[in-house]
């Protein structure tokens, strides 16, 4: 089996996730977006079918290299170290694109030439001929993309832009691109209406381009059906007889007419837009299938036949650039809604727009909304359900102030990138929840590293903590990707009001600073785990008093803890001593050096009808406590921090320097068939050998973790101890 190319499709922006699915049913593999677009690996057919069938897409490029570059001789050279023979020959005439700039190559058109002097050297040097250059007409293009010290070359199988499916000579002003039109419908759902028999209309169509992108998908129309030549036409690599056959296979699975009952109507004020629209859509051999007729906006209504009680209004008004005045587009929209609200209740609609502005001036409300960009120019797609539960509401009309914000905000690409991040981790985790009961869990631990924040679930409510950024990122770029988080955050989980979600930010806290109050909300929440109640603080303190990482550690005391004696060092609130007792512990001990926090656990002890007396809180330094304390006990949980050097203790304290001495301590301590699990949060931990020979030592980092946890894998380090001879040094 041969290994799989790589390739990345561009495309604009806002498309990026729809593209991920559309390449995934398309059987690309390794699908992962970027800002620079959707990498995915495959066979060549994987790549052809992306061509051909990729409604959103722009380019298909095939990854031949990427180097590390520090100036013009290393990308002369990363250009002329590939196998050229093996993409075109001496009679190949090729282009360059060169994308990026840096501080030795500060314009694109000297770094195209330093490519294709790289390109024409190898065949020189190995031919003895060269291959010349065609920027206007090449049969083949090689794009170049430097970006952060690292030059990738590709060959562009795709040739001309994949928007550009031939129907369209003229599109009027301010044209909606085929593949943005095409993922308006994906976003909207068509494809399942039509298949459902809904109907679609377009109030305001110009030159057709809805009409005709719902028509091909309907008709299951490959979109680049109709291109006379790919990029990859002038490529050595080129198989055209398994193009020829993918190509065959796609006319075939071409249907000849719409689903039962689907019709795909538009409507215009301008005659020569609709007919831009007919002839477009005759290009395409679509004109049985699109209908288009000159009415004015105030003139339309939803058909009365039965086969038009459900359905999909979609439409791109004039605004912006294509309107003469902010006023004259908010009353365009507002007369759009009052035609959604009288006409087409029943349907759903979904309406383009500049901004949040346009969506308020219909007077209706908007469930869902997405940003994209239209070339330079930011564009959102309002999705509305229309009937009695969405009436028109007069106050929101362009003469009423603009008070009222849209229920959700609008995501950008990067917001988008986080909230689809969110509920793919949601559906992965959704079984597991079920099966556990699982009421608090991590939903997303930087899985994105631009991203980089922790996102927990407590119940009903999120607590969202940012790492500190690196130095190397500009705190205006810091504040932006957490803004789009928050975004992403509040759609997701539907947050009507940002301030409930508890957010913080994470920096490396020293001695007793986890313990201080970062604000005085007050406001506690009770919570369920395994059957504990346990009081969580979201707001008030950086850590919530309730670590989810544990959450197996402390499902394994409750099981071993029936009959035994207890002990929790470095106890926090106390909760592992809380399952320990419902586990049907003999008696505990929890010792802390917080008041704060011992409190918390006596409140942790009371809500669970669990007695002080019997499960007692001491207040110490764990070192100190253990050199004086006498007791054994059959289990023992040990989760030190990994620096303290607060003032309540006679010297610092680290993990990693002194937990030989700690654990020895706490052996001591352990009965003879007892179990101490100990655990910490230093990432770089390591196990000194003396304490692995001393010791039956078993790493159980691994069990130690829920599936919440799949993505930080080293949040902590936990190991289970146990005496070698089952016989304790105390006795």
């Amino acid at each position: 089996m041969t290994n799989p190319l790589s390739f990345l499709a561009t495309c604009p922006v806002g498309l990026g996730t729809l593209l991920v699915d559309e390449l995934t049913e398309l059987g690309a593999q390794t699908v992962r977006e970027t800002p620079a677009g959707v990498f995915f690996s495959g066979t060549l057919a994987v790549a052809y079918r992306a061509c051909l069938w990729s409604r959103l897409a722009n380019r298909i490029l095939l990854k031949l290299s990427d180097t590390a570059v520090a100036s013009t001789d290393d990308v002369y050279a990363a250009a002329r170290g590939v196998r050229w023979s093996n993409h075109m020959t001496p009679r190949t005439r090729f282009a360059v694109e060169f994308r990026g700039q840096t501080n030795f190559i500060k314009n694109t058109h000297f770094g195209a030439l330093k490519i294709k002097d790289g390109i024409v050297d190898f065949f020189r040097d190995h031919q003895g001929q060269r291959p010349s250059v065609d920027t206007k007409r090449p049969d083949l293009r090689v794009v170049a993309q430097l970006n952060k010290g690292k030059l990738a070359l590709s060959i562009d199988l795709s040739g001309d832009s994949l928007h550009r499916r031939g129907y369209r000579l003229d599109g009027g002003k301010a044209p909606l691109k085929e593949n943005l039109a095409a993922a308006i419908l994906l976003r909207c759902g068509w494809a399942e209406r039509a298949a459902r028999g809904e109907s679609l209309i377009d109030p305001m169509c110009g030159s057709g381009t809805l009409l005709i992108e719902a028509a091909m998908i309907a008709l299951n129309i490959a979109p680049g059906l109709n291109r006379e030549r790919y990029g990859f036409m002038g490529w050595v690599g080129h198989r055209v007889d398994q193009w020829q056959a993918i190509l065959a296979e796609a006319k075939g699975n071409a249907r000849l007419s719409l689903p039962y009952g689907v019709e795909i109507r538009g409507y215009d004020g301008d005659l020569a837009a609709v007919r831009r629209a007919e002839e477009n859509a005759r290009r395409m051999q679509l004109g049985s299938f699109v209908r288009v007729r000159l009415r004015q906006l105030s003139d339309i209504a939803k058909p009365t036949h039965q086969k038009m009680d459900r359905g999909l209004l979609v439409v791109n008004p004039p605004w912006g650039e294509r309107l003469s005045t902010p006023s004259a587009a908010a009353h365009l929209y507002a007369a759009l809604g009052q035609v959604m609200d009288a006409e087409f209740g029943g349907w759903d609609a979904s309406v383009i727009a500049a901004d949040a502005a346009h969506a308020r001036a219909t007077g209706l409300r908007s469930h869902k909304n997405y940003k994209m960009k239209s070339g330079p120019l930011d564009i959102v797609l309002f999705l509305f359900s229309l009937g009695d539960h969405n009436k028109l509401r007069i106050k929101d009309s362009p003469l009423a102030p603009e008070t009222e914000e849209c229920s959700q905000p609008v995501l950008s690409a990067g917001g988008q990138m986080v909230a689809n991040r969110l509920q793919k981790n949601l559906k992965k985790l959704a079984k597991w929840r079920q099966a556990s009961g699982a009421e608090c869990f991590r939903v997303y631990d930087a899985d994105m590293p631009e991203y980089a924040v922790a996102i927990d679930v407590y119940g009903a409510d999120i607590h969202l903590a940012e790492y500190a950024p690196p130095k190397s990122v500009k705190e205006v770029d810091a504040n932006r990707r957490f803004d789009e988080v928050l975004d992403a955050v509040q759609v997701v989980f539907n947050v009507e009001d940002r301030s409930e979600i508890a957010v913080k930010r994470r920096t490396k806290q020293r001695g007793l600073q986890q313990y201080e109050r970062v604000s005085t909300r007050n406001e506690r929440r009770l919570v369920n785990e395994l059957g504990a109640k346990l009081w969580i603080n979201l707001f008030d303190y950086l850590d919530t008093g309730l670590f989810l990482d544990h959450r197996p550690i402390r499902a394994r005391i409750r099981e071993e803890a029936a009959g035994k004696r207890f002990l929790n060092l470095f106890c926090y609130t106390g909760v592992a001593s809380v399952h320990a007792g419902l586990g049907g512990a003999r008696y505990s001990t929890s010792v802390d050096l917080s008041n704060t926090y011992l409190e918390w656990y006596r409140e942790n002890l009371a809500i669970n009808g669990l007695s002080d007396q019997k499960h007692r809180a001491v207040k110490g330094d764990v070192l100190k406590w253990l050199r004086e304390e006498e007791g054994v006990y059959d289990l023992i949980l040990l989760d030190p921090p990994t620096f303290s050097n607060s003032k309540s203790i006679s010297a610092d304290f680290d993990v990693q320097r002194d937990h030989e001495v700690l654990i020895t301590l706490t052996m001591d301590r352990l009965s003879d068939e007892g179990v101490l699990y100990f655990s910490n949060n230093n990432r770089r931990f390591e196990m000194v050998t003396a304490l692995m020979e001393r010791y039956c030592v078993e790493d159980i980092t691994r069990e130690s973790l829920g599936p919440d946890f799949d993505q930080s894998p080293n949040i902590h380090k936990c190991w289970r101890f146990t005496h070698k001879s089952g016989i304790s040094e105390a006795n």
